[in-house]
């Protein structure tokens, strides 16, 4: 029996599950090469420990890697319930939380290795997290899709941005915003929605840069808290929606609002989620060639999001080869 060390946290009611022993082995190199083997490899391990019977759609898995930078507290790998995710705002933050929880990391600043580059965490005295993500910039602006909706064809509008993961998104205002409610009444409604922009944009081969799959669909609305300005709508790779407000989106989000003048570096910029929850985010411009360029316009940021994260269980993960679905149930 192979037996996996978890820790699990929520951030802002977004599950992520980080393995910190009995992994597998994932060998040296960059994160992005650990990555590769991991994928390659040992994907079976990546279903077992977020796919039912032990996890769930939402559930966001990390493992813990050996990190290049010396400076580094940790390498981290994240994965859902159908593949790899390139970076993960809100699993970074968790991560965070389950590092301090084992006593391996303090308050003050820590370098995070992912698959996409140096992220940084900041853990205040009171212990609300901030991550400095990678360089996020929007790669083109509204952009028409055409979608089968409700038996009748309609063309969406949405920029396409990159924050870790490559994003669309739409508001809800307009002849080709989605014009939809954003609320947990209404899931269904948004999650349909979102998979026909997703599948309109696979269809239409409409990519982000170098032909990165735009695999999150994000819709924003008016926000239901004092201290937003925006609520959104995430839908992550596997058809789940994010229940936090998304860390890469909020991420986009900024580097979109920072394209089109609506917001100053350095002013804080509230990003409600579906179920209530925030992020509050900030950002420092970059030189064209750090983060991206459209039109000749710099529009590289670098992000700030801060959130909270809450240890919810410490458990051994068992992997019973005579279990039938010892690999986890897989779609």
């Amino acid at each position: 029996m192979q037996r996996i060390s978890i820790i699990d946290s929520h951030t802002e009611g977004e599950p992520t599950r980080v393995i910190i022993a009995g992994g597998p082995e994932l060998g040296g190199g960059s994160i992005a090469e650990q990555l590769r083997v991991f994928r390659e490899k040992f994907d079976h391990v990546r279903s077992a420990v977020v796919n039912e019977p032990r996890g769930c759609d939402h559930l966001v898995g990390a493992i813990i890697c050996k990190a290049v930078n010396p400076r580094a507290a940790a390498g981290v790998i994240f994965f859902n319930n159908v593949g790899f995710l390139n970076g993960c705002g809100h699993g970074t933050i968790g991560l965070a939380a389950t590092l301090l929880h084992l006593g391996r990391i303090g308050a003050g600043s820590h370098i995070i290795e992912t698959p996409v580059g140096e992220v940084t965490v900041s853990i205040a005295d009171d212990r609300g997290i901030t991550i400095t993500n990678v360089p996020s910039y929007r790669h083109a602006k509204d952009v028409p899709v055409a979608i089968d909706w409700r038996g009748g064809a309609r063309t969406v509008r949405g920029d396409i941005a990159w924050g870790g993961n490559w994003f669309f998104l739409v508001n809800d205002t307009g002849e080709h915003g989605h014009g939809l409610e954003l609320s947990l009444k209404n899931i269904d409604v948004l999650r349909e929605f979102s998979c026909a922009v997703r599948g309109a944009l696979d269809r239409e081969r409409i990519t982000g840069a170098d032909g990165g799959i735009i695999d999150h669909i994000e819709l924003f609305g008016p926000p239901t808290r004092g201290d937003c300005q925006s609520r959104n709508f995430v839908l992550c790779p596997g058809k789940e929606y994010d229940r936090s407000p998304c860390g890469t989106g909020t991420s986009a989000k900024l580097a979109c609002l920072a394209a089109d003048g609506k917001l100053a570096p350095g002013a804080e910029w509230g990003q409600e989620s579906i179920i209530g929850s925030a992020f509050f985010g900030r950002y420092a411009g970059l030189p064209a060639s750090a983060g991206g360029s459209v039109g000749g316009a710099v529009v590289g940021i670098r992000p700030e999001i801060t959130g909270r994260a809450c240890i919810t269980a410490e458990s051994t993960l068992i992997l019973d080869p005579r279990d039938p679905f010892v690999h986890g149930l897989r779609g």
